[in-house]
């Protein structure tokens, strides 16, 4: 018998693409956060988003089928992450990630995760 991952654990590509299209809801409202998220590029930035959380929590491997390996902070690097940013960032994706209703245990793994992931993307301390 095979494990079940997070991914299905979770509920799936619904529960992820739930996830990100909240977080970009608080993100496109936010003072700091909107300017580095062109209007034209959101739904693809939700898409990349999407796919790669899939991804790493056992879904479908879209993301790499299609941009290669991820190279998280390689691919942030042009954009100015400063603690405020990175703040911001993490403030918008803990509501999204609570608004889920994820079990207690998945909640707190996946916020784990992200919280981890946005310090690491911390990339100046200037304004």
């Amino acid at each position: 018998m095979t494990e079940q991952t997070f991914y299905d654990a979770v509920g799936g590509h619904d529960t992820f693409q739930g996830i990100v299209d909240r977080f970009y809801a608080g993100v496109v409202a936010d003072d700091v956060l909107a300017p580095m998220y062109p209007p034209e590029d959101l739904p693809g930035a939700n898409r990349r988003m999407v796919t790669f959380l899939e991804q790493y929590w056992g879904g479908p491997t879209t993301y790499s089928e299609e941009r290669g390996h991820p190279r998280l902070r390689m691919r942030h690097q042009p954009f100015k992450v400063n603690p405020l940013a990175r703040d911001r960032w993490i403030q918008h994706m803990v509501a999204a990630v609570k608004d889920a209703r994820l079990s207690p245990l998945h909640e707190s793994q996946l916020l784990d995760y992200l919280e981890r992931a946005a310090h690491s993307m911390l990339n100046t301390f200037e304004d």
